[in-house]
């Protein structure tokens, strides 16, 4: 089993972990992870993008101007695609993009996302993640601390509320709980930041 150090706020180590080899130590499979994350952003989108045919593009029940003798092109409708303000041809028109992916596959690669950041260094475990008050700079404060960036998926087993309210305003980093965690912020995000507390959650959850 993987042994990593536990960090408080300040930076310092003040004790270890031993996480799961099931959850932290899993094979990783590129297509799995690469199906997932696509299914995910699939579900992301509304599809709600429309464009009007000819036929529902208001006007143009007169025809223009008689079939022959005027010299020009025979028309039936100023709403003819051809024309300004014509409707669209093959224009996007509402749809459902959502994937489906079985939940044990969505398990799975969130045990291997975890597994490759903990194996590229790119996962962190501290003591307690909580905030006296609503304070941006103390998150930026202890970010630096711990050497982890600015670009950062911070992971607790409750919501913290001044922790998410502290975090907002720094683009690059998000908070999240272990129950809305997910493959894509986990492979998006370059460093990963957990409590002991999420630890053991994500480890009764998936470890099973």
């Amino acid at each position: 089993m993987p042994i990593v150090p536990v960090k408080n706020l300040a930076g310092e180590v003040v004790g270890e972990i031993e996480l799961s080899d099931r959850v932290f130590a899993a094979p990783v499979s590129i297509p799995l992870l690469h199906r997932v994350v696509t299914a995910y952003l699939a579900n992301q989108r509304l599809g709600t993008a429309a464009t009007k045919t000819r036929a529902m593009v208001r006007g143009g029940g007169r025809k223009p101007w008689r079939q022959k003798g005027t010299g020009r092109a025979r028309a039936g409708s100023i709403r003819a695609p051809h024309w300004r303000h014509g409707g669209v041809v093959f224009g996007p028109h509402p749809r459902d993009y959502s994937q489906r992916v079985p939940q044990k596959m969505r398990a799975a690669a969130i045990r291997q996302a975890l597994s490759a950041k903990l194996r590229d260094q790119e996962l962190t475990v501290v003591d307690r993640l909580a905030l006296p008050e609503i304070k941006t700079k103390q998150v930026v404060q202890f970010l630096n601390r711990l050497g982890l960036g600015d670009n950062v998926l911070i992971v607790t087993r409750q919501p913290e509320t001044n922790l998410k309210l502290s975090a907002r305003n720094l683009p690059e980093v998000k908070t999240t709980t272990t129950d809305s965690l997910n493959a894509y912020y986990l492979l998006k995000y370059h460093q990963i930041l957990l409590d002991r507390d999420a630890v053991e959650a994500i480890e009764g959850v998936f470890g099973r």
